[in-house]
């Protein structure tokens, strides 16, 4: 349905599919008069009691600034940093600022003022520094020219600190919060000229985070603690097999259970009770008997897509991702061929928050209450749900009890809230998964296999490499309307020859970096890191075979790879200094390396580890570097690199997804275990920021945790792990 000077909800969903894992829509975000002195529809009561300066800033009179913000939080400190940098411009006191969020009605409203809403591929901050930036200095000079036009003297003899204005000459002084009503009646600058980073005095400071406090003393909301009057709550049971439906059921016998008031078909796939307590629904959904017709898929298994993914390591046919001059030639003309084969599983998001969603559906109207990376992608969802136009329907966001991709593109939680909401109109139903629901229904980082062929001349020198990529498309599934020419360029994501999404680096004459794509039918998703994940333990595993082929130390073979890359090299070069490569390890400790571009940084890191005599992994130490070009917060980016191992170094050890019979079979963390406390080594993060460029800060390093850990291994064991995770990996020393 297409709506009158705004998005169709189809054109909604293709948008902000096409945003996630690291592709971006390229929004264009006004500045116009008309987002100036304007109060944004549903607007919280406090923020809408002060004058609005501009979409971005509101001033109350109480001197408190709230910075609004499209972006989501999900414990990586976006709201922090954004409100850091349109603070830094405003040049307001940074003890008085706040943040809100705008809803996704507000933006269509008022043509998507505030820009893309998507928070994923670590872009929350660089894809929206510029023009927030923007706002909050046009917000200072419309601050300066109500003062000065109050005074009647020039705005050039005004300053700011701080938020108090002072006109030089006479030395009179103001407050944002006496001037902002007079501000807000003024039409915004044409040009805004933008603070050198050098003189920045609240952005790039490791400030503390806005919402500590909050998370600390319990009052934070999540989507989860959502109470609404009258609100009921629903368990629900989807097929468990990929493409499977509802066959029958019998509602009766549940439908006298203490508080169970509706027994109901989700669509065609699933089944929910609805009751007065969330514990309730999911008892009488337990003790529901569902009859399934399991479809075309009960016979998918691990074994059978491994094979599936095994032929296309031979096939004829391949999309190219990069290439350059004759590989086959220097194949057939090396000294030394160096050859080896590799496999990443499909693994979990397991966000500590399950999927879930409050809706409340009134036959005219539709509000959803939910955590989501992309809440336009959540309204669109709602709309097409509840069979309403774009405007008829809320969303209200919450911050995020994790995301990491998972709440980015597949909004099936919503859909599935409304579509039960729309059987008691009225009424606001709060859906909440269960863990197994969850971990049965995801959509999940991508299956794959990899082919790596080298070629070394008489001197050790890589004269040629050919990698093929075997498996799963994320786009495909996503969003097919960007694939190109069938290609998904997200899969080559940390080989390219160029570009800011993820350069391969190393100067290799003769190359060929290729993928057959193999879409078995289980959902894959954007997965934080995405395709770099595996890209990465791929090379960086084989350059470090090809380094050993050629009887050369690992820095220095990849240190002449990199000569023509000083960026790569310098992250390279940082973490071999600081963990004293070259120099003797604790006893029994080896180290291991890794480096990679992606998301617009340059990551490195070097990993030391022991392995018991019984094949005991023990990882003691990781040292990790980044350039993201500009530092918002540095405080916050080595936490977010202390968490990126977390979550990249689980992982490894544990993550593993498998299908028998077409199902997951894996269904809490029982079977689907997470790193623990002590398993977690020592982090120590090296963040370098070298300026010129904004790159992203969540996922990056989780790059470089396995391949700098399995290099390490080998170093310490004389054995090269291919596949992972090392749940079953035999680390005896050969």
């Amino acid at each position: 349905m297409e709506i009158a000077h705004g998005p169709s909800r189809r054109g909604f969903l293709a948008g902000a599919a096409a945003a996630a894992g690291g592709l971006a829509l390229g929004f264009h975000v006004p500045f116009p008069a008309s987002a100036a002195a304007q109060t944004a529809p549903g607007t919280s009561q406090s923020a809408a009691s002060a004058p609005e300066i501009n979409a971005w800033v509101v001033v109350r009179p109480d001197e408190t600034v709230v910075v609004r913000i499209g972006r989501v939080e999900m414990g990586q400190g976006t709201l922090t940093g954004l409100a850091q940098l349109v603070a830094e411009e405003l040049d307001c006191d940074w003890a008085r600022v706040t943040t809100e969020y705008p809803t996704p009605g507000q933006n269509v409203a008022r043509n998507r003022v505030w820009g893309n809403f998507q928070t994923a591929g670590s872009r929350g901050i660089r894809d929206s520094q510029d023009y927030m930036r923007k706002g909050g200095g046009a917000a200072r000079q419309m601050l300066i020219q109500a003062a000065a036009d109050g005074w009647g003297v020039p705005a050039a003899e005004c300053s700011t600190s701080a938020g108090v204005i002072t006109h030089g000459p006479s030395g009179r002084t103001t407050t944002y919060g006496k001037v902002a009503a007079a501000a807000a009646t003024l039409q915004p600058p044409a040009e805004v000229q933008l603070k050198d980073p050098r003189d920045w005095k609240i952005a790039g400071k490791p400030l503390p985070r806005l919402d500590t406090a909050d998370k600390t003393t319990g009052r934070q909301v999540y989507s989860m603690d959502v109470k609404l009057p009258g609100m009921v709550h629903a368990a629900i049971r989807d097929c468990p097999v990929f493409g499977g439906k509802v066959k029958s059921f019998d509602a009766a016998q549940v439908q006298g259970m203490p508080g169970v008031q509706r027994v109901v078909a989700v669509g065609e796939t699933g089944v929910a009770v609805v009751a007065d307590t969330w514990w309730r629904a999911k008892s009488a959904l337990d003790a529901l008997s569902v009859e399934w017709d399991e479809g075309p898929n009960a016979g998918i298994s691990s074994a059978s897509i491994a094979e599936m993914l095994r032929e296309g390591l031979d096939a004829k046919e391949a999309f190219v991702g990069n290439q350059a001059g004759d590989v086959r030639a220097a194949i057939a003309g090396a000294a030394k061929l160096v050859e080896a084969e590799y496999g990443y599983p499909y693994q979990h998001h397991a966000t500590m928050e399950p999927m879930n969603a409050t809706a409340l559906f009134t036959g005219d109207r539709c509000e959803v209450w939910t955590s989501t990376q992309n809440a336009e992608a959540a309204l669109a969802t709602t709309a097409d749900a509840a069979g309403l136009p774009i405007p008829q329907c809320e969303v209200h966001r919450t911050i995020l009890g994790g995301g990491f991709g998972r709440r980015a593109t597949s909004h099936d939680y919503v859909r599935q809230a409304v579509l039960i909401a729309r059987q008691m109109p009225g009424t606001p139903v709060k859906l909440i998964w269960s863990r197994e629901e969850d971990m049965l229904h995801g959509r999940y980082h991508p299956v794959t296999q990899c082919r790596m062929v080298g070629a070394l001349d008489a001197q050790g020198n890589v004269t040629g490499l050919h990698m093929r990529i075997s498996g799963q498309s994320i786009l495909a599934a996503v969003n097919p309307q960007a694939l190109q020419g069938g290609r998904d360029p997200a899969t080559f994501q940390g080989l390219n020859p160029g570009g800011t999404e993820g350069v391969l680096g190393y100067s290799i004459p003769n190359l060929l970096i290729d993928h057959a794509m193999r879409n078995p039918p289980v959902p894959p998703g954007f997965w934080r890191g995405v395709n770099n994940n595996q890209n990465a333990l791929y090379l960086e595993s084989f350059i470090d075979e090809m380094a050993h082929a050629a009887g050369q130390d690992p820095l220095e073979f990849r240190r002449r790879l990199l000569v023509n890359h000083p960026k790569h090299l310098a992250v390279l070069n940082a973490v071999a200094e600081r963990a004293g490569w070259g120099k003797p390890a604790p006893e029994g400790v080896f180290r291991g390396l890794a480096q990679h571009m992606g998301y617009g940084s340059y990551v490195a890191a070097c990993a030391e580890v022991s392995v018991s005599d019984e094949g005991k992994l023990r990882i003691h130490r990781i040292v990790a570097a980044t350039d993201c070009g500009h530092a918002v917060n540095p405080q916050q980016i080595a936490a977010q690199i202390e968490g990126s191992f977390a979550y990249g170094l689980s992982a490894l050890l544990h993550g593993e997804i498998t299908l028998k019979g077409g199902r997951v079979e894996q269904e809490n963390f029982d079977s689907y275990p997470v790193m623990l406390m002590d398993e977690m080594p020592k982090v120590e993060s090296i963040v370098m920021p070298s300026g010129g460029f904004w790159g992203g800060v969540g996922e990056p390093t989780i790059f470089v945790a396995a391949p700098a850990v399995l290099n390490a291994i080998f170093a310490a064991t004389g054995k090269r792990i291919r596949k992972v995770p090392l749940t079953t990996a035999d680390l005896r020393r050969a």
